[in-house]
């Protein structure tokens, strides 16, 4: 049976996407679209006529562009040889397109797994996802998510041009159901695949969007990285307020996060403490400066865009009301308002899917601070309209992230423009005037708390609207945690994307909608050292590890958990305080699957030595209870990133070892040394696949 309720809006937001509840003034915008609840056995006439266009065997997946949210071949693994037969294909009326993967028969053991992420438009997967998956007896399901038919701007979004449910899981479910079909045809029985739906950031919240709306379509799923629909945009906004205020501070700043640091508040003025002390406690992870600062505010231009259009009035009010903007704010003296001519239109290829080639050369350009500044149209087509301008070099401009085709291309020759930064200073404090009603389904007291007087009410103004809200995908009667299938969800302790402290906060909304129910169905696996994506550059990789591995285990441990009714190892152990989540040091109290690193240095976490004077690093490693053993140490002394010396284990088969190492430094110096361990489940210290890792940094300064 299909039941159909009301829906609205939804965003391709590549960090945050949310199912949440809709206010009464937007739900007249896309009153068209219904909202369906899938089944395994319902049928879905917007994809009801599939087909198939190529289908043969091959020795090895193709090279396709990696996609955020999956996996990505593991360092110094050895090339990827992955037969299996390839299907390629899509349904008819449609711009949905699948791929399916399936193993040689002797190797498939009747599962299979899908990824999914809100930015994907390709339906082909990665190599070593290919590769990754068919290791574990299960085939491949990928879709390009509904390709054109999702909207990819907030202007379109808002407009309704879209069907939001396509890209959110009905696109997923057509391919998920249809796999099933193609795969009692090509290995010759009439069983039943199990099925499981994983997907990080914008993808994670179509995993909950999936497992909330549909029911026998898949089995168990995996959100990782994932937001929360309030945080989304005000995770962006606090982040890149204090990103802007605290400019000038923050080597000091991010030094003092630094293992053996000092007070990050010490010399900081009144409005730079305020703006650190709100992104920590909206839960912006301190230890993960390190990453932001360099990285700026991310996909804030996507998700940020949509204040304006659904709170029309707050920019406005910002600058000319009372209760916004201090008279000592700095905001004021860092605003830009120039005006030039368009001299030149230049037409390039798109880098990416979602960032537009074309750019503009200008009579003139403001100095200044001109990040997320936007360009607005004063005479033309354009005129009265606005898109984020992103690179500036010389006089010439890009688009950013979020820009509205329609509106880049009406800029032309001749035509008059502002260059304006008021909408993104405005924008920066937008999460104070923005939180939860005290009690509301939405409100996680451990954060919004800290925003609140002591009554409980606001200490700023609030917005009539919650963009937060209206923005995402909305889903009017779905019970929030009303999962149909078992869950693990991942999440990471120094992600300053998809905040920690959202996943603690869906756990609660589970918790409440299955009862006694609740831990034979759902799992959260905490991990330190951890961020929204893997680690690419040397500066990451002396910080963070990837989850990869630990993705890899919780979709074997979720197979068993469906197929064996083996429960998973428990969840992580951890308490939210004033936004920031917080774990237990032991691996045994902390419990989930990662392993647990004590790093010391001449027994501290910091030392002070000569030149050439010998220190000594000591580490112990151990894995939580039933998670496997330790099976790989990796040094890395100087803080390259490279890990160039192996930690001397004397087996692989202990789930606690003690390594230790000396080295003498030649050069003076402040070094943050680290060591990388890795864990298996099964104590395979060769496979590429299903390693858990964590590190322990400590910091030398030598004289």
């Amino acid at each position: 049976m299909i039941r159909r309720r009301s829906f609205l809006l939804s965003i391709a937001s590549s960090v945050a996407i949310a199912v949440c509840l809709a206010g009464p003034e937007l739900l007249m915008a896309q009153s068209k679209y219904e909202y369906m609840f899938v089944t395994g056995d319902s049928e879905d006439s917007h994809f009801n006529q599939p087909y198939i266009d190529v289908e043969e065997w091959r020795a090895e997946p193709a090279e396709v562009p990696n996609i955020f949210g999956l996996t990505t071949q593991r360092q110094g693994a050895p090339p990827i040889q992955a037969r299996h037969l390839y299907v390629h294909g899509g349904f008819k009326g449609t711009d949905t397109k699948f791929t399916f993967y399936f193993p040689p028969k002797e190797q498939y053991v009747g599962r299979f797994y899908q990824a999914t992420h809100q930015l994907l438009t390709n339906e082909n997967s990665t190599p070593y996802n290919v590769a990754m998956t068919l290791a574990a007896g299960a085939y491949v399901v990928q879709t390009n998510m509904g390709g054109s038919e999702i909207a990819r701007s907030a202007e379109l979004n808002v407009a309704g041009g879209t069907d939001p449910s396509i890209g959110s899981y009905r696109a997923n479910a057509a391919a998920a159901k249809y796999s099933r079909v193609v795969a009692q045809r090509v290995y010759g029985s009439a069983h039943r695949p199990h099925g499981y739906l994983y997907g990080g950031s914008g993808g994670a919240f179509q995993v909950i969007d999936s497992a909330q709306n549909t029911s026998g379509v898949w089995d168990g799923f995996i959100p990782y990285v994932m937001g929360d629909p309030v945080a989304n945009p005000s995770n962006f906004l606090v982040r890149a307020h204090a990103l802007r205020v605290l400019k000038l501070k923050w080597p000091s700043v991010m030094d003092a996060f630094e293992p053996g640091g000092g007070d990050a508040y010490l010399g900081l003025t009144a409005e730079e403490k305020v703006a650190l002390e709100d992104a920590t406690r909206y839960g912006f992870p301190p230890r993960a400066w390190f990453n932001y600062v360099p990285q700026g505010t991310g996909p804030l231009g996507l998700v940020a865009a949509f204040v304006p259009l659904l709170d029309p009035t707050y920019l406005d009010d910002f600058w000319t009301k009372a209760g916004y903007i201090s008279p000592s704010s700095s905001a004021r003296a860092v605003r830009i308002q120039s005006s030039a001519t368009v001299v030149r239109v230049i037409e390039q290829p798109a880098p990416t899917p979602f960032v537009m080639g074309t750019q503009l050369e200008l009579s003139g350009v403001p100095s200044g601070d001109l990040t997320n500044i936007d360009l607005i149209g004063t005479s033309g087509e354009a005129k009265g309209k606005s898109a984020p301008i992103g690179a500036v070099k010389g006089n010439i401009v890009s688009f950013a992230v979020g820009a509205n085709p329609a509106v880049v291309h009406g800029f032309h020759v001749g035509d008059t423009v502002t260059i304006d930064n008021s909408k993104y200073l405005a924008l920066q404090t937008y999460y104070r005037h923005s939180i939860p009603k005290r009690g509301s389904v939405f409100d996680f007291p451990p954060t919004y708390d800290s925003f609140r007087n002591a009554d409980g009410s606001p200490k700023y103004v609030q917005r009539e609207i919650m963009v937060g809200l209206q923005q995402n995908v909305i889903n009017i009667g779905a019970t929030q945690g009303q999962i149909h299938g078992k869950m693990i969800v991942l999440q990471s302790l120094m992600d300053g994307d998809a905040l920690p402290w959202g996943a603690a906060w869906y756990q609660t909304k589970v918790r409440g909608a299955l009862g006694a129910a609740f831990d034979d169905n759902y799992r959260i696996w905490y991990n330190d050292n951890a961020q929204h994506v893997a680690p690419t550059t040397a500066l990451q990789m002396t910080h963070v590890i990837s989850y990869q591995g630990i993705l890899e285990q919780a979709l074997r441990d979720l197979s068993a958990w469906v197929e064996k009714g083996v429960a998973p190892p428990a969840s992580t152990s951890f308490t939210v305080k004033e936004g920031q989540v917080l774990v237990p040091p032991s691996a045994a109290a902390r419990k989930g699957i990662q392993p647990v690193v004590d790093l010391k240095v001449n027994g501290g976490v910091r030392t002070e030595v000569a030149v050439g004077q010998p220190v000594t690093f000591t580490a112990t490693i151990e894995t939580p209870p039933g998670t496997g053993s330790v099976v790989a140490a990796e040094w890395d002394l100087e803080g390259t990133g490279e890990y160039p010396i192996p930690g001397q284990l004397s087996d692989h088969r202990s789930a606690r070892v003690a390594v230790a190492v000396s080295h003498a430094y030649t050069r003076p110096g402040v070094y943050f040394a680290a060591i990388r361990a890795t864990s298996q489940r099964e104590g395979d210290a060769e496979t590429p696949y299903a390693r858990a890792q964590n590190l322990g940094r400590v910091r030398v300064v030598v004289r």
